[in-house]
């Protein structure tokens, strides 16, 4: 028969074990909604955005799903209000062979491009793997570059003035200072593979 002192000591580290199996959800949950966060995409819902070039953007198995073009370019939804400081939380699936992102603070709705806004990349098989998945193009490079294809990720992207932060899958990646945008849109990229988003959430700061 277990003493009470026993019995007591094993209460404790029952309530530590499932303390710190909620942290992560709870952090998880705070990540994805509350004050102040917007959604854009969920598993229901494609949201209001923007297409610019021709993929087969559609909702499948409770993500937004493109893995067709219709044209050369590549295409991207953007969204139809400009941001300045925020933060972003994203779900994404990424085929091996994918080549997307997530544009932030875009100037020009008619040039998408890592000249016209910071490109989150997601992008594995990126030739010069430098600005591949987890950098930002032409800014903050990766070193290792981190892996996305074939897995469910996150990304946690916050801007705030110059102060750029990147986070995949609760890795920061980026962290940088850079001025070269201040305020535009948020713009998600299918340029080959598969891309899948089933969680986009944006607080403005």
């Amino acid at each position: 028969m277990q003493s009470a002192s026993t019995r007591a000591l094993a209460l404790v580290w029952g309530i530590i074990v499932i303390t710190f199996a909620v942290i992560p959800l709870a952090h998880r949950a705070s990540a994805q909604t509350g004050p102040g966060w917007v959604t854009l995409v969920d598993d229901k819902n494609m949201g209001d955005w923007d297409k610019v070039g021709e993929s087969n953007w559609r909702m499948e198995g409770g993500a937004l799903v493109a893995d067709k073009r219709a044209s050369k370019d590549i295409a991207y939804l953007l969204t139809k209000t400009k941001y300045k400081d925020f933060e972003i939380y994203a779900e994404f699936w990424a085929s091996d062979d994918a080549n997307s992102g997530i544009h932030i603070r875009c100037t020009d709705p008619k040039k998408i491009s890592a000249s016209t806004c910071y490109e989150v990349n997601i992008f594995d098989k990126r030739k010069d793997p430098t600005y591949g998945t987890g950098a930002i193009v032409n800014v903050a490079e990766v070193d290792p570059m981190p892996r996305a294809g074939s897995k469910w990720n996150t990304y946690h992207i916050i801007a705030k003035g110059r102060h750029l932060v990147v986070v995949l899958n609760g890795y920061k990646t980026v962290d940088v200072r850079n001025g070269f945008f201040t305020e535009g849109l948020i713009g998600l990229q299918h340029g080959e593979g598969t891309i899948k988003f089933r969680k986009v959430a944006i607080k403005p700061l």
